[in-house]
């Protein structure tokens, strides 16, 4: 479906021509398929381009649900403000109060829940502790995708990955400046609302955010299958698989209310335009949301992070509010105008597309620059 504006269809056509070009200019500069929606005002533009299954040539589309990684932040967040709403936590309260056995002692009184939903509670990410190939990171070239394979299967005890995280080194002061992008912090936070709800962080969210948000394919997994029509996702590992390997059937219990979510991009633009308008949260919320702190991510690029939401902008240009996310083998990224209007979302297919240099930093790679045209077009086309 193209944008379509009775008052200025010449506009219209030419936002239409280069989103659909620059939809084709990323499946083109190596991503095996994508697709994206964006929303402006009541208008709506869809497109896909590529193949969702590499060895049968099944076409991507726009309609296809899609594992989003860590946008599942967003919707822990916002189910946690709604207990803070409701008295039932406090953000500035220590989580040591609400979970003294996996947070104990000095750390358990000095993190705060506004530390790990903003990230500055200098808690060490588990990943790498749960999968030892992984052990060497942030150093990638020291790294391997065996665990990876390893685990496809595996159900982990999410209270198991949180001691991985607590008992590692720290990796900043509880609220230091910048804080350090941990999906330990994440876990704690599904505990949290399993503690002051009585039941799992996943049936809360699915029922007072999902749900109110009226979100029709929109789930966490029950099993390692996406349900429903799904492109396969495919992971290089910055080369080291060659080619990449499919990583679509997989037990997403390595992280649960951080990072899990199954979604499609018009869902996730739904859920945006619901949480700025305030029908997920309360104005006051969602002010904290968009109150930012320096954050290193796992990229290793310093950007602003608020309460499971972060700003996106050009010079010069209005900002956008969202997240992305990666899994093996698939990611994704959904923004909204801060006036609720425009917004995007895309999915891709294929992670960790760039290879390493000799120092063990990713090389550019044209579909860097290719998706970064995309969401230009997208935002401020």
């Amino acid at each position: 479906m193209s944008l379509n504006d009775v008052e200025n269809p010449m506009d219209s056509a030419a936002l239409d021509a280069a989103l659909t070009a620059a939809v084709e200019n990323v499946h083109r500069a190596g991503i095996p398929g994508l697709f994206a929606e964006v929303r402006d005002h009541d208008r709506v533009w869809r497109a896909a381009a590529g193949v969702a299954d590499v060895t049968t040539g099944r076409p991507v589309t726009a309609d296809l649900r899609h594992r989003v990684g860590s946008i599942t932040k967003t919707f822990t967040a916002a189910a946690v403000l709604q207990q803070v709403e409701r008295g039932r936590i406090g953000l500035d309260t220590p989580i040591g109060r609400y979970l003294p056995e996996l947070v104990p002692g000095a750390r358990g009184a000095a993190i705060t829940v506004r530390m790990l939903i903003n990230h500055t509670s200098g808690l060490a990410e588990y990943l790498p502790y749960a999968y030892p190939s992984l052990r060497a990171l942030p150093v990638l070239a020291e790294t391997g995708p065996q665990s990876l394979d390893d685990h496809r299967f595996t159900r982990f005890e999410p209270t198991d990955l949180i001691e991985m995280g607590v008992t590692a080194p720290a990796v900043g002061t509880p609220g230091g400046s910048p804080g350090v992008y941990s999906n330990t912090n994440y876990l704690l936070l599904g505990r949290l609302l399993h503690q002051v709800t009585g039941t799992t962080a996943e049936r809360y969210i699915t029922r007072n955010v999902i749900e109110r948000a009226g979100l029709r394919d929109t789930v966490f997994p029950t099993g390692p299958h996406v349900d429903g029509p799904h492109s396969r996702l495919y992971e290089a590992w910055f080369g080291m698989i060659d080619p990449p390997r499919d990583y679509s059937v997989y037990d997403m219990s390595w992280v649960g209310p951080a990072a899990s979510l199954i979604s499609t991009v018009a869902d996730l633009n739904r859920f945006y335009g619901m949480l700025l308008a305030g029908k997920i949260v309360g104005a006051s919320s969602l002010a904290q949301m968009q109150r930012t702190v320096p954050m290193v991510s796992q990229e290793g690029r310093t950007i602003e992070y608020g309460l499971g939401l972060h700003p996106m902008e050009a010079p010069g240009q209005e900002v956008f509010w969202g997240h992305g996310g990666t899994v093996w083998g698939g990611g994704a990224l959904a923004m909204i105008r801060a006036d609720g209007k425009r917004r995007m979302a895309v999915a891709v297919n294929l992670q960790r597309w760039n290879r390493l240099d000799s120092s063990g930093s990713p090389r550019p790679h044209p579909v860097d620059d290719a998706l970064a045209a995309l969401y230009r077009v997208a935002m401020y086309g």
